[in-house]
Order: C-alpha cells, then sequence, then structure tokens
C-alpha cells in the first residue's frame, strides 16, 4: 500500500502495532508534537540537535545518534493495528496542511517485541537536576554519592527521562518535594515521576493513567523500584483518583497544554490549600494559554521553567 503522501513498510501477518512516524525540518518539530498529540499523547521523539557531549555521558551515547542528521527531527506514534490507521495518516496529512507543517509520514508495521527493544539501544544514563539520574533497568551505573538513581525500563509507555518535558519536571520535582508529602501524578506513563518523588523524600504516591499499558510499565518499574509506598491505576485524568488520604500536597500533571487546561477547573478538589501543582509537557506557544487558565481557577504561577521550546509550570492556589 504505497500513496504519494506516505509510505507503508514491513507489512506482515505478525504485526500488532502500526508505527505512523513523521519526519519535519527541525524548526517545525514543536509544532509536529502538537498534531501528533491529537492521535495520542504517548510520542517517540527523535530530536538528536541538542546533544551535550560536556554533560551527556558522552562516552555512552551510541555513534548513529552522534551522526545523526541534527536539522530534522522525527515523531512517532504507535497505535493498535485493529485502529484505522488510514483515518489517521488523513487526518495527519489535513492538518500539517493546515498548519503549514513540510513533514514525510511513514508508516511502519512492528510486532511488540520489535516496539519494546529497538529504542533500548539509544536510552542511555541522564542526570537530571542535581540529584537524579535516570538509568535503564539493563544498564550498569555506579552512583556517586549525592546521586539518587533511579532505574526505569518504560517499555511502550512514555518517560524515559530523556525529553524536555520530563527533564523539566523532575528538576521542579528536586525543589518541591517535601519529606512526607502525599503525591499524585496524573497521566504517569512509566510512573517515572512518582518513583523519582518517592526517592526524593515523598510519603504516600498515587499514579494514574489512561492507558492500561502504561498502567502495566508503571506497576512493573514501581514493584522493580522496591518502594512501596507507590500505587497506580487506571483513570481519565481526575475521575478515578482516591481521596481517602485526604487531598495532595504535589501534584504532577505531564501530559499537553490541552489536557492541563482540560483537567483545572476540577484540580482544587484534590490539591491541599497549601499544595503544588507541577504541570509540564507545554510547547511555548501554548504557554500563554495554559498560564491564563490556571489564574481564571484560582492559581497563581510561582516558577516557570524552559527548554528548547518547552515550559513546565509550579502552581499553587492563590490565597
Amino acid at each position: 500500500m504505497v500513496d504519494k503522501d506516505y509510505v507503508c513498510e514491513d507489512w506482515g501477518e505478525t504485526t500488532q502495532w502500526t508505527q505512523i512516524r513523521v519526519t519535519v525540518k527541525l524548526e517545525q518539530l514543536d509544532a509536529l508534537v502538537a498534531v501528533m498529540s491529537m492521535i495520542n499523547t504517548n510520542l517517540m521523539i527523535e530530536d538528536y540537535s541538542d546533544i551535550d557531549l560536556k554533560t551527556c555521558y558522552g562516552d555512552l551515547i551510541d555513534e548513529s545518534i552522534l551522526n545523526a542528521d541534527k536539522t530534522i527531527a522525527s515523531v512517532s506514534v504507535y497505535l493498535p493495528v485493529e485502529r484505522d490507521i488510514r483515518e489517521d495518516v488523513e487526518f495527519l496529512r489535513e492538518m500539517l496542511k493546515k498548519d503549514g507543517i513540510e513533514g514525510e509520514i511513514k508508516m511502519i508495521g512492528l510486532n511488540e517485541e520489535d516496539w519494546a527493544n529497538a529504542w533500548k539501544a539509544y536510552y542511555k544514563p541522564i542526570k537530571i537536576g542535581s540529584k537524579i539520574v535516570i538509568v535503564p533497568a539493563w544498564e550498569k551505573y555506579q552512583a556517586e554519592e549525592h546521586e539518587l538513581v533511579v532505574r526505569m525500563d518504560p517499555g511502550m509507555a512514555f518517560g524515559t527521562g530523556t525529553h524536555e518535558t520530563t527533564r523539566l519536571v523532575i528538576g521542579l520535582l528536586e525543589k518541591y518535594t517535601t519529606p512526607g508529602v502525599r503525591m499524585l501524578d496524573v497521566g504517569t506513563g512509566s510512573g517515572i515521576l512518582a518513583i523519582c518523588a518517592s526517592r526524593l523524600g515523598a510519603g504516600e504516591c498515587k499514579a494514574y493513567d489512561i492507558d492500561p499499558m502504561s498502567v502495566r510499565v508503571a506497576r512493573e518499574n514501581i514493584k522493580d523500584s522496591g518502594l512501596t509506598n507507590i500505587t497506580c491505576d487506571q483513570s481519565d485524568l481526575l475521575r478515578a483518583v482516591d481521596l481517602e488520604g485526604g487531598k495532595y500536597g504535589l501534584v504532577c500533571a505531564n501530559i499537553v497544554a490541552d489536557i492541563i487546561i482540560r483537567m483545572t477547573p476540577d484540580v482544587h478538589k484534590y490539591i491541599a490549600d497549601d499544595g503544588v501543582l507541577l504541570a509540564s509537557g507545554i510547547i511555548m506557544e501554548r504557554s500563554a494559554d495554559v498560564v491564563n487558565c490556571f489564574e481564571q481557577h484560582g492559581f497563581e504561577i510561582v516558577e516557570r521553567a524552559e527548554e528548547n521550546g518547552w515550559c513546565a509550570l509550579a502552581v499553587k492556589l492563590r490565597k
């Protein structure tokens, strides 16, 4: 099946998942992420433009990454083959045209094992903030005395620590996680934020995701971490969040701008009066919309962090 607007590769009877991969010039990456997240928020982003050998464990970076074309970037979404993929591609094609994004669309058939393992060559230890080091579960790493190691196998869920949105919110977690604080992670993906918060001294941590696969992966990571103060369940945003133990002093939402805006009117029911909400996954072009929404619903911005066109916010209820 070949179309002038997209290419389909390796389509076989054993395929369980379809990867839709769009490649654009680097300057259009943020706009592409916004479009792709309309299909699914669990995205794989390939952007090698900001690799810094001075800070990123250069001796562990795969050679293919070092030699990659840094003028382009790709975003992929993975969908079950039972879904009408052509409909998604047509939607993408219309949105790219509407937003003036010049991208190459490819569809690649993958079975679950290939998808779960192919990306591992690109996932290496990465230090975030002053304490946290995210280390792949299969890698050996000798931690320094001050470092808190978080071992992760994100599988097919979002959250390796390599993306700006995750790095930004973990940096804020280091500042706002207080000893024993009750923590809520909305849209947990791989469980990385709840695990980091626990390692930083949080008390009870509750993690939720709408995607059952993410819940499964997060539970496996939580179990492998040996941490006993974290639980993970399925929920559409805040609908099934447990309030039996009271409101939360720390709430994290590393999602996308539109979803953060959608959940904001209900956040006050779940956050303690002196609590902090850390919101990430916001492209700079949408940051004003998110800030306005928070302010309209009784929150104030106490800190803003930015990196490579992405924004994360620390907000509190206005007193």
